[in-house]
């Protein structure tokens, strides 16, 4: 991904997703040949000359200032992960040397990081690294996200699971989610900040490379240059073992390193009470269990396929959540 032409494949796409009457432009009828505003209105908007935003577009001028980018995020109507994305991408124009792509030193999970999943035992957490790859997950975080896969899987050198590929990939991660599509545009919307920020990134070139080739939804979304910043994202899945649940999936970003990604749920709900009762089902198998445990499907079965909402935590000296592993 050449990071000029991403600057410009930006601007153009986002150009294009404006149309005039959305500002309150004159269009005196007339029949435009492209959709969107023309270069010349959007550079009236943000202040600079239709020249200059042209250069800048095509990749011809490399001096925009921080002034310049902001005046045209807002001309562009920009949020601020979209404004700070355009930043990343026109950083390179003011002065930093290029380089050439570069394979990222391996991601590593922190004793410090495995504690923590370790006190978040009553709480779905996974870690994911730079690309979504999940390095390490507790019991919950396995059996709510990705329990047909095998618990030890984000051990895997090779090939960890990986949060984009199961969601544009995976079938049993698109049923999970009641509204996929916004999932979908969600993780390639990061992903899109991730690619700003790390041109360079040899195995992030590859991820979206596959994903494009083998998901037409992926590539769609992928050239619509959407960008959003996944810190706090209200989700309803619907869970195979324990039916629907409504839940807040939020990132506990504590600087440079894998992200602590966490499901919470609201006190005293069925969302709450299906939780409890996944932990109480995935206590009863293995580390190496799956959603085809016979056991923990039997200790969630209710008429039509959906957990019991009187779901209560294990009572003292019964199995309950057990701790995550580490």
């Amino acid at each position: 991904m050449n990071r000029t032409s991403q600057l410009g494949e930006f601007l153009r796409t986002r150009r294009s997703q404006l149309h005039p009457e959305d500002l309150h432009l004159p269009t005196y009828n007339e029949r435009r040949r492209v959709p969107g505003l023309r270069r010349e209105e959007l550079a009236l908007l943000a202040g600079v000359s239709a020249s200059y935003y042209t250069r800048l577009e095509q990749g011809q001028s490399q001096s925009a200032s921080p002034e310049v980018l902001d005046a045209i995020a807002r001309a562009l109507r920009l949020d601020e992960s979209e404004r700070r994305h355009l930043h990343d991408l026109a950083e390179v124009d003011r002065g930093r040397p290029r380089h050439r792509a570069r394979r990222s030193a391996p991601e590593r999970v922190s004793e410090a990081t495995r504690q923590l999943l370790d006190v978040l035992r009553d709480v779905p957490a996974v870690v994911l690294g730079l690309r979504g790859d999940v390095l390490a997950w507790n019991r919950l975080g396995h059996a709510l996200f990705a329990g047909h896969l095998d618990f030890g899987a984000p051990q895997s050198t090779a090939r960890p699971p990986n949060m984009a590929r199961l969601v544009f990939l995976d079938s049993h991660t698109r049923a999970l989610y009641a509204d996929w599509p916004g999932k979908a545009r969600a993780v390639v919307g990061n992903l899109r900040l991730v690619a700003g920020r790390h041109p360079e990134d040899v195995l992030l070139h590859a991820l979206v490379g596959e994903l494009s080739s083998h998901s037409a939804e992926f590539a769609t979304m992928w050239a619509d240059h959407r960008v959003r910043a996944c810190t706090v994202a209200s989700y309803e899945m619907r869970h195979p073992l324990v039916g629907e649940l409504t839940v807040i999936q939020q990132t506990l970003s504590h600087g440079p390193g894998p992200d602590v990604v966490v499901a919470t749920t609201e006190e005293g709900s069925p969302s709450r009470a299906a939780v409890t009762l996944l932990a109480q089902a995935t206590a009863h198998t293995t580390p190496r269990g799956s959603t085809g445990s016979r056991t923990a499907r039997q200790a969630v079965a209710a008429p039509g396929g959906t957990a019991s909402r009187d779901a209560r935590p294990a009572e003292p000296g019964r199995s309950g959540p057990s701790a995550s592993a580490g």
